[in-house]
């Protein structure tokens, strides 16, 4: 699954659930009973976790590319000095005091 995909299960699992809470409770308030309300939930839950979870093709729709190992040998990946870390860090130092 692509990170484009990732980003389409997470909501099509939040608008699953959501759907399914809202279709639960107005059936179990119209009929009521609370027994069928969980019933109707729990298919919701069931039904996200088919839709979601497998990783079906729509949601590798934008693959990504990754260098190969011959190409990742020839361009090393850049080191960083001791002295670029320490300033990208800040470099200084605060004092306790506030006067």
């Amino acid at each position: 699954m692509d990170w484009q995909g990732q980003k389409r299960a997470e909501m099509l699992m939040q608008v699953l659930l959501v759907a399914s809470a809202v279709a639960a409770f107005l059936a179990g308030y119209v009929l009521a009973d609370f027994q069928l309300m969980l019933l109707v939930y729990a298919g919701g839950v069931v039904l996200t976790a088919l839709v979601t979870v497998p990783n079906w093709p729509f949601f590798n729709r934008n693959p990504l590319k990754w260098l190969d190992a011959s190409d990742a040998e020839r361009h090393p990946r850049p080191q960083v000095s001791a002295g670029a870390a320490a300033g990208a860090a800040g470099g200084k130092k605060k004092s306790g005091k506030n006067k």
